[in-house]
C-alpha cells in the first residue's frame, strides 16, 4: 500500500453555522481528534472583521500549532477583478492575514485574469516578497471556482503558461478542487493530467444535484472516477476534504473519511 497522504479538513465540513457560531478553534480541535494533519481557515466564516485582526490571527495560530496542526488560510477574495487587473490590496491584505495566522498556504480564487493584462510578473513580486510578517511565507494557490470567470480551464492554463513565458514558473501554485468543475460541466478527468505540475492542494468533493441546487458531498466509496482524477494529480501534496459530515456523527465521520481519504 502506498504511503498516507496528508490530510486537512476544510472548516466548512463541519457546518458553515457552526463554525461561526462556535469559532474556528472548536472545530480545529474535532479535526484533530479525527487524524487530519491541516485545518483550512475559512475567513468568510469569521463570526466579525474583528477576528481577522493581526493579533487574533496569530493567537489562533498559535493554537492550532499547539494541536500539531499546519492551516491553510483561505479568502473569498479573487486575485484579478473583474476588469482583468491584478487585485493589488486583496492579494497583500491575504498574504498578511495568512502570514500572522502562520499558515502554509493562502488560498484565493482566480477571479478575471487575462493573459493580456500582463500580471504574472507582477503576481511573482507579491507572492514571494510580501505577507512576511514574523518571517512567514506562506505560499499562494490559486483555486478553480464555480464560476465562469475564476473557474475557466483555458484562464488557468493561461496563468501558468504566462508566469513561465515571464519567467516566474513556479511563483505560485494551484488548489485544485476536484468538485467545482462540476458547475462548469467540466470533466476534472480531462483537466488533471494538464494541470497536475501545478497543483499544490487539492479540494476533495463530488456534487450532486444539477444547475443552482448543486451542492457538495462525500464521494461514495466505489466512485471510479474521483479515483482516477486523485491518480492523475500529485501524491505528493495535500488533500482537503470540503464536503459536510454528517451532523449526527460528525466525530466518526470525519475520523473515516480522513482515514480513508489518506489511503486513497
Amino acid at each position: 500500500m502506498a504511503d498516507a497522504v496528508e490530510i486537512a479538513i476544510v472548516a466548512s465540513a463541519f457546518g458553515v453555522n457552526a463554525v461561526r457560531a462556535d469559532g474556528h478553534l472548536k472545530w480545529a480541535q474535532a479535526a484533530k481528534r479525527a487524524g487530519a494533519a491541516g485545518f483550512e481557515v475559512r475567513r468568510e466564516l469569521f463570526a466579525s472583521d474583528a477576528d481577522t485582526a493581526p493579533q487574533r490571527l496569530r493567537a489562533l495560530g498559535a493554537a492550532l500549532g499547539d494541536l500539531g496542526l499546519w492551516s491553510v488560510f483561505s479568502t473569498p477574495a479573487s486575485l484579478f477583478a473583474t476588469d482583468g487587473e491584478l487585485d493589488t490590496g486583496a492579494l497583500r491584505l491575504a498574504l498578511d492575514e495568512a502570514a500572522a495566522l502562520g499558515a502554509r498556504f493562502v488560498k484565493l480564487q482566480l477571479g478575471g485574469f487575462a493573459r493580456e493584462a500582463h500580471g504574472a510578473a507582477i503576481v511573482a513580486q507579491l507572492a514571494s516578497g510580501s505577507g512576511t510578517t514574523r518571517g512567514a511565507h506562506p505560499r499562494l494557490v490559486i483555486e478553480n471556482g464555480q464560476l465562469a470567470q475564476g473557474g475557466s480551464p483555458a484562464q488557468f492554463v493561461g496563468l501558468f503558461d504566462a508566469l513561465a513565458s515571464e519567467g516566474h514558473a513556479g511563483a505560485l501554485g494551484m488548489t485544485f478542487d476536484i468538485g467545482n468543475w462540476a458547475w462548469l460541466d467540466v470533466a476534472p478527468l480531462q483537466l488533471a493530467p494538464q494541470l497536475a505540475p501545478y497543483v499544490e492542494y487539492i479540494h476533495c468533493k463530488t456534487t450532486t444535484g444539477e444547475g443552482a441546487r448543486r451542492f457538495a458531498t462525500a464521494p461514495a466509496d466505489d466512485d471510479a472516477t474521483f479515483r482516477a482524477v486523485l491518480d492523475r494529480l500529485p501524491r505528493d501534496v495535500p488533500r482537503g476534504i470540503e464536503f459536510p459530515f454528517d451532523p449526527s456523527r460528525i466525530d466518526a465521520d470525519a475520523a473515516r473519511y480522513v482515514n480513508w481519504l489518506a489511503r486513497l
